[in-house]
């Protein structure tokens, strides 16, 4: 069984049921029956089967329901402006359905003046924990929203940075890619055809 395999189906469970990546992957290797030792296909792998997937089993849903979950991220990215707020995850990478969550970082002189902003606003979030660039746990606050597109609530997560995170957080990989965008960046993937096709996602 190789790393393609495993892969592939990392990639149905991505798609189908809305995981993360290392979540997916070590899904695949149970279902596949594979011992713990199995060599796990790296993200990038990970990502370019998912794309497959969607190009062949949802390219008549995915391209609109990644535009509305775009559009929904622009509207927040607007409206926290001041936090110089970056889109990341599924849905700046092109690979999110309607099961994705939205995933901004805000880029706060002060931790806490995002919460204060949310509270100002009469906004309700939940507040949470990740792993911060510097090694150290960061804040994520957590909240429901409305997505008049797809009918349904999404949950949007606002990872608290500081804002000198920032100067490093642009930089691509070999392919040229960034994992993040700011609103500029995503007006302009916005005015693009939106497609389940990783060649048309050059960030």
């Amino acid at each position: 069984m190789s790393t393609e395999d495993i892969a592939a189906t990392a990639a149905r469970i991505v798609v189908e049921e809305g995981l993360e990546y290392g979540q997916a992957k070590r899904r695949a290797v149970k279902q596949l029956g594979l011992g713990s030792r199995a060599p796990l296909p790296d993200n990038d792998q990970v990502e370019s089967a998912v794309f497959e997937y969607l190009s062949i089993f949802c390219a008549d849903t995915q391209p609109a329901e990644l535009r509305a979950l775009r559009e929904l991220a622009a509207v927040w990215m607007e409206r926290l402006s001041e936090f110089r707020p970056h889109l990341t995850g599924a849905v700046w990478r092109g690979t999110a359905t309607r099961l994705n969550d939205i995933h901004l970082q805000l880029y706060c002189d002060d931790s806490k003046s995002a919460e204060i902003t949310l509270l100002n606003k009469g906004v309700d979030y939940d507040v949470g924990s990740v792993p911060g660039p510097r090694g150290s746990e960061v804040d994520r606050l957590s909240l429901t929203i409305p997505c008049p597109a797809l009918g349904e609530p999404i949950g949007l997560h606002l990872t608290i940075l500081d804002a000198d995170d920032l100067r490093g957080a642009l930089k691509p990989d070999a392919r040229g890619r960034t994992d993040r965008g700011d609103l500029q960046a995503l007006t302009r993937l916005l005015a693009e055809p939106a497609t389940p096709d990783a060649a048309t996602n050059s960030f």
